[in-house]
Order: structure tokens, then C-alpha cells, then sequence
């Protein structure tokens, strides 16, 4: 039998070829098949939930929640099927269920929190409340459409919400006869009040216009003075900024000119130098050679001679000699070595001389470096105001500085210039016009071949080159038809 169910129910169909159960709208119920329709409505539970909170107090909690199945999710439909659907949902074990759920989770959260703020926080209450039952009724397929807790009761025997009302009540009749006393109070003393104070208010500005005025005056003179004296500070401070940058600038452009000159001249008085002890050295080495080679000459004559003749007065004489010649050489050599002590303090002399140059023409680089930076600091703050005077306008900027530097007549010269002393050629030919319609198809035609000899003369007299012979040759003469 084929069966539907209406828009607020579902067929749950289960039997032979079917693993568990099945959820439809319509379908057909084959033998071996049983089925059932659930209405998927929701359902208001009233309930009154009695909790107690951290100080031990009792209260009621009176709660609507409007429940039913979730109908936007399969799975949960199919939990409410297996689970709800077989019972009625106004039947009692429905309700207990959903009840004890509720009692369950509003006694737990009651619990931790105190009377006054269950009764102050009702809003977070409700929503705690909430989240924590529909996570238990999700695995039931449920879902809460609303939830509705109404004001706080007190339980029977344990009055706590009626004495604080009356105490509400009591303190704000206490509360109304201070202030009833209060005002009749300040009325009385206001009354004196106001006459005194309208003679002194009256008093008071009087003498507060005149206050004010000579203030003002005198507020006028200090911002006027006020303002001449920071011009002045800022003009200083600028001038003063101005130069220490280009003091610095020209004192890096002569230490680096100082070092580069300083190391030219060191590398070269260091060649010099060097040169100067090799010399030395070489005329020592040739001292030495020399007494050496006359030491061994006066020697071997003094041994031959001594030899051959055994006379002791040869050999008196060839010492003596010998004697004489070694302190000659050693004459010479300390003569060589003071020759190139002399030249090693000419060599010093002049480079310290050379030193002393270097650091005199540092000084004037430094100088000249100085004077450049405080023009270029001058031009940029010039640069400044003026960019700021034209609102910054580029266009604006770029005209007065042309102006201001004589550019435009520069540029008109230099075009005047350009175009002096040039002598163009002008060609003027007619092609016999004025014959009216006549020959009108070869008119045309016409008209391009006398048009042909000036533009070949044209070119011809701006560039020389001349037209091919097969096209045509140019008369010689300077006539234009």
C-alpha cells in the first residue's frame, strides 16, 4: 500500500530490505513492512525547577521551553525516530525525560553561582541554561525553539525575594522623607543664597571685565613680543645649523684632501729616504772593501818583504805604512757615514716641510668647504620657503626660479641664435591653371606631372641630389616654369 504523510510528519518505515529504519515523506509499504508517522511539531513543557543556590537559599524557577525535533538535520531526525517517536510527546515519559534534563542542569548551575546573581544575571542564567540542556537533548534528535524563564519564586517556608522587596520598599519611603526634608531645607537657605549671590556675581564680573581687559592687552603685547623673539631664535638656530654642517662637510673634504696629500708626499719622502740609506749603506760597503783590499796589499808586501830580507826596519816601516792606510779608510768611512746622516735630516726637514703645506692648504680646503655648505644650506631653506609660499606647486616654482635666473631670455637668445644666418629657399610654380573645364578628364593628370619639376628642384636645392636621367633633368637656369 502506497501511504503519505502530511507536511508536519514523516513516514519511519522498517522491515524486510531495509537495514534500520527509513525516513520519508511517501513511499510504499511493502509485506514484511511496518511503518508509523511522527509529527515533527514542536512542544511547549511548563515546568517549575526547584534549585538552590551557593549560599544554601531555595527558590523556583518557573520555565516554558518549546521543543521538538531538529527537522534540518537527518541524523537527528533519525535519533527522535528510533529513540521519541514511538511515545507520545505530551505523554508522561516524554515530559519526565525532558523535565529531568532541565532539573538536572538548572540545579548544577544554580549551585555555583550566589542568589544575587541568579537574580541579577536572569539573561546569562537563561543562556547558560539553554546551551548546557540542548547539549543533552542533541542526543535525543530534540532541538529548543524557545526558552522562556519567568521571575523568580520563593519556596514555601523560605520567604527571601518577599523580604527583600519589603526592605526595597521600606528604605525607598525613608528615602522619600530625607529628600522631602532636604528640599524644604535647601529651598529656605537657597532663597538667602540667591540675593547674596547676585550682589557678588554682580561685583564679581565687574571686576573681572576690567581683569580681562588688561589681560588681553597685555596677553596681545607678549604674543607680539613672543613671536618676534622665536623668529629671531629661529633665524639664529638655522644660520647657526647651517654653518656647523658646512663646517663639517669642509672639515671631511680636507681631512680626506689632507690624507691624500699627506700620503703623496710621505710615499715620495719615504723613496728618498730609502734611497738616501741605500747610498750610505753602499758607500760603507765600498769603505769597507777598499780597507779590506788595502789591508791585504800593504800585508802581502809586508810579508814578502820581511820574508825575503829578514830586516826588522822593513818591517817597521810596512806596519807603519800599514797603519797609516787602515786610518785613512776608517777617515773615509766616518766621513761616508756623516755624509748620509746629513742627507737622512735634509730628507726630514723637507718632509716636514711638505707636511706643513699639506695641513696649510687643508686649512683653506676646510675654509672653502665651509663657505660652500652655508650657500648650499642657504639655497636649500630658500628652496623651502619658496615651495611653501606657491602651496606646492611645482609648475609655480619651476616659472620663478626660470624667471628669477634670466632663463627665459637665455632660451630666447639661444633660439635667435639658432635660427640666425639662415637663408631658406622659396620656389614659387604655377601649372598653367585657369582653363576651365576643358580636357576635364586629363586635368588631374596634368596637374601631378607639373606639380613633379618643383618638388625635384626642392629637393635638389636642399639636399643637392638630383632626379634619375629616365625621369627628367633640371634646367641649369634659376627659372621656376
Amino acid at each position: 500500500m502506497y501511504r503519505v504523510a502530511s507536511p508536519s510528519e514523516y513516514l519511519v518505515i522498517t522491515g524486510a530490505g531495509i537495514d534500520d529504519i527509513k525516513l520519508a515523506k511517501k513511499g510504499w509499504i511493502l509485506p514484511g513492512q511496518s511503518y508509523i508517522i511522527f509529527d515533527m511539531s514542536p512542544v511547549n513543557y511548563t515546568f517549575e525547577v526547584q534549585a538552590m543556590s551557593i549560599e544554601k537559599l531555595p527558590f523556583m524557577l518557573p520555565a516554558v521551553f518549546t521543543i521538538g525535533p531538529r527537522i534540518d538535520d537527518m541524523p537527528s531526525l533519525h535519533k527522535y525516530a528510533k529513540l521519541i517517536s514511538l511515545h507520545d510527546k505530551l505523554s508522561t515519559h516524554v515530559k519526565e525525560l525532558v523535565q529531568g534534563i532541565i532539573e538536572g542542569e538548572t540545579r548544577v548551575l544554580s549551585a555555583s553561582m550566589t542568589m544575587e546573581e541568579v537574580f541579577r544575571g536572569t539573561k546569562e542564567f537563561k543562556q547558560e541554561v539553554f546551551e548546557k540542556v540542548q547539549l543533552e537533548l542533541n542526543q535525543f534528535g530534540l532541538l529548543i525553539y524557545n526558552a522562556n524563564v519567568k521571575q523568580l519564586v520563593d519556596v514555601p517556608g523560605h520567604e527571601y525575594f518577599s523580604y527583600l522587596g519589603q526592605k526595597t520598599q521600606m528604605e525607598a519611603a525613608n528615602q522619600a522623607k530625607v529628600d522631602v526634608a532636604e528640599a524644604r531645607k535647601k529651598g529656605k537657605i537657597g532663597s538667602k543664597e540667591r540675593e547674596g549671590l547676585t550682589l557678588q556675581n554682580a561685583a564679581k564680573i565687574d571686576a573681572e571685565t576690567k581683569i580681562y581687559a588688561t589681560k588681553r592687552a597685555g596677553e596681545g603685547m607678549m604674543a607680539e613680543i613672543k613671536v618676534k623673539a622665536e623668529v629671531k631664535v629661529y633665524e639664529n638656530v638655522r644660520e647657526a645649523e647651517v654653518a656647523e654642517a658646512n663646517a663639517e662637510l669642509a672639515k671631511k673634504k680636507a681631512k680626506w684632501g689632507k690624507e691624500a696629500h699627506v700620503a703623496e708626499v710621505e710615499a715620495v719622502k719615504a723613496v728618498a729616504l730609502r734611497d738616501a740609506e741605500l747610498q750610505t749603506e753602499v758607500e760603507r760597503m765600498n769603505a769597507l772593501t777598499r780597507t779590506e783590499k788595502l789591508k791585504a796589499e800593504f800585508l802581502s808586501k809586508a810579508n814578502v818583504e820581511y820574508e825575503t830580507k829578514c830586516s826588522q826596519t822593513k818591517v817597521q816601516e810596512a806596519n807603519w805604512e800599514l797603519y797609516n792606510k787602515q786610518k785613512a779608510a776608517e777617515a773615509i768611512l766616518y766621513l761616508r757615514e756623516k755624509e748620509a746622516e746629513a742627507q737622512k735630516a735634509i730628507a726630514e726637514a723637507e718632509l716636514y716641510a711638505c707636511q706643513q703645506v699639506a695641513d696649510g692648504e687643508f686649512y683653506a680646503k676646510k675654509k672653502e668647504a665651509e663657505g660652500l655648505m652655508a650657500l648650499g644650506q642657504a639655497q636649500g631653506a630658500y628652496l623651502c620657503n619658496l615651495w611653501d609660499a606657491v602651496g606646492g606647486n611645482y609648475a609655480a616654482m619651476r616659472d620663478f626660479m626660470m624667471i628669477n635666473g634670466s632663463i627665459f631670455p637665455e632660451i630666447a637668445k639661444i633660439n635667435a641664435d639658432a635660427v640666425c644666418g639662415l637663408q631658406p629657399k622659396i620656389s614659387i610654380w604655377t601649372n598653367g591653371g585657369g582653363e576651365g573645364g576643358r580636357n576635364g578628364a586629363m586635368k588631374e593628370v596634368a596637374g601631378v606631372y607639373k606639380m613633379l619639376p618643383p618638388l625635384f628642384k626642392t629637393v635638389h636645392d636642399q639636399t643637392g641630389m638630383l632626379p634619375p636621367a629616365w625621369m627628367g633633368t633640371l634646367p641649369n637656369s634659376g627659372s621656376n616654369n
